[in-house]
């Protein structure tokens, strides 16, 4: 007997999950960084192009009728490349700053959480089936990884952080996330938007460091080059994932 799955347009919410987020999010950053800064485009065509990419990616996603984990992967990187994008051009071309910036983008997030919640009573993503949900759940994601951005940058800008102080503010923010969750009662779906949230900037300021000239603090190894080691490791994570998944989906039950 093979053991059945419901259908859940999201990945399953494993570590492998966590980890390709962050890789994913790192990516995100060297990727938009690369198109904006090292072509020269600037951030309102580097936003252009990103959107592009973005919407045709999600068109495909939400038209799909199961897991696809290549697809959902890709939609991803996309949202997390044009969250760069978009929370450069607002903090930088458009002169909102880091305060005002995030604050849009959190009203934002929190609008299209109010309304998934008014729709459906939950925002748990365990499962997405309904093509409605995954339209919100998408739109949030765009949210939550552009507000992540602008967090990240905020530490290193205004209030003055390394780029490894980031990292390690964003980490411990985690960290409390993940105690919360075994040591508490608060509501899981909660404290999974608040991880989902700062892994976001966590892979900000740690792409930054990488990427980054070293009179910054960074290491100066190349928007490209990062891009595509992170790529890498990004396919490497989801391959494996992908297989242990199809590997207990074959396992028998036991009598």
């Amino acid at each position: 007997m093979i053991e059945s799955r419901t259908l859940n347009k999201v990945a399953a919410i494993t570590l492998s999950f966590w980890i390709a987020k962050i890789i994913a999010t790192t990516l995100g950053e060297t990727g938009g960084d690369f198109i904006a800064q090292t072509l020269g485009l600037g951030y309102v065509v580097g936003f252009f192009v990103t959107v592009v990419l973005l919407v045709g990616i999600l068109v495909v996603q939400i038209r799909a009728n199961a897991y696809h984990p290549t697809l959902f992967w890709a939609a991803i990187v996309a949202t997390t490349t044009a969250g760069t994008e978009i929370s450069d051009m607002m903090d930088r071309t458009f002169g909102f700053g880091y305060v005002l910036g995030s604050s849009v983008l959190f009203a934002g997030l929190a609008a299209t959480l109010a309304i998934w919640y008014y729709r459906k009573r939950t925002l748990s993503v365990e499962p997405i089936v309904e093509k409605d949900s995954e339209l919100l759940f998408w739109i949030a994601v765009v949210f939550s990884n552009s507000l992540g951005t602008a967090f990240g940058d905020a530490l290193i800008d205004p209030i003055g952080m390394s780029f490894v102080q980031g990292a390690v503010v964003c980490s411990g923010v985690i960290g409390v996330v993940l105690l919360l969750h075994y040591l508490t009662r608060i509501n899981s779906v909660l404290l999974f938007w608040a991880a989902f949230i700062f892994t976001r900037p966590f892979g900000a300021t740690f792409g930054n460091f990488l990427t980054k000239e070293h009179a910054r603090g960074g290491l100066e190894l190349g928007t490209l080059e990062t891009s595509l080691v992170a790529m890498g490791l990004l396919v490497a994570v989801v391959l494996l994932s992908s297989r242990i998944r199809r590997a207990r989906s074959l396992k028998p039950l036991n009598a």
